[in-house]
């Protein structure tokens, strides 16, 4: 199927490994033109070296920062002269119960999962209702349709995801700008294919060893967890005019761990 995303000028946030990888290459095999927005200059770099010549850029963004945010909005709108479509990918979390769980963690986590998200959904919003025309796909978890043992802080922000994205489509819609989430399981991805030695970093790398996968697994009605790759046609589809009477949606494609 042709998605007709030949052309189209895309932001991912946290697009230098893991899903956001997957996500920038899955968009630059389309055709379309990728911004990784990604405080790793160094991987986003590496990732622009995997594509064609030209087809991803990559940008410093802080998504924790609005500053920083419209200064990467107004460089694409400059440079490109549109934004078509966002991906808020960027995010973080480190299991812990709640009542072991130290605030600065948490602090981390609002700041990027939450704030991360309203700030890079509000700056694309005024050149897309200009323009008449926007895609907005938020990656969620199933963590924030369920709520998640260890994830307390981490489910609250992506439900807000969902909720806020839910919210602010019912507002936009008449300008042709459509928000829709996409919500992961588990999907730790390998060191081959995230472009780091390890996805996870400090204690939480210790969270995901092969037998800890393997007990995972036995959750997931399709009896394995998930990889970056298996998302990205999800993401490719939201953000196409294929799916362009869809919106305030939330899709888990995650083996079906949850049922929703």
């Amino acid at each position: 199927m042709d998605l007709g995303l030949t052309g189209r000028v895309v932001i991912v946030t946290g697009g230098a490994s893991n899903l956001g990888r997957a996500i920038t290459l899955g968009f630059a095999a389309e055709g379309a033109r990728v911004v990784i927005a990604d405080v790793d200059d160094a991987q986003s770099k590496k990732v622009a070296g995997e594509a064609p010549s030209g087809t991803i850029v990559a940008r410093h963004t802080d998504v924790t920062d609005w500053e920083s945010v419209k200064s990467t909005v107004e460089f694409v709108k400059s440079s490109m002269g549109a934004v078509d479509v966002l991906v808020n990918c960027a995010g973080w979390t480190i299991d812990r119960l709640f009542l072991e769980k130290p605030r600065d963690e948490w602090e981390r986590e609002i700041a990027i999962d939450m704030w991360g998200f309203i700030n890079c959904t509000r700056a694309v919003l005024d050149v897309m209702v200009e323009r008449r025309y926007g895609r907005i796909v938020s990656i969620g978890s199933d963590a924030g349709r369920m709520g998640e043992w260890r994830e307390a802080v981490y489910s609250g922000t992506k439900a807000g995801v969902i909720a806020m994205s839910k919210a602010i489509a019912r507002e936009v819609g008449k300008y042709g700008i459509t928000l829709n989430v996409v919500c992961p399981g588990l999907t730790p991805g390998k060191p081959e294919t995230s472009g780091r030695e390890s996805v996870w970093s400090g204690d939480q790398a210790a969270n995901f060893t092969g037998e800890v996968l393997e007990k995972a697994a036995k959750a997931y009605p399709l009896r394995r967890v998930g990889t970056p790759e298996d998302v990205v046609p999800a993401v490719l589809l939201l953000a196409s005019d294929r799916a362009s009477y869809i919106t305030g949606q939330t899709l888990s494609v995650s083996g079906g761990y949850t049922m929703i």
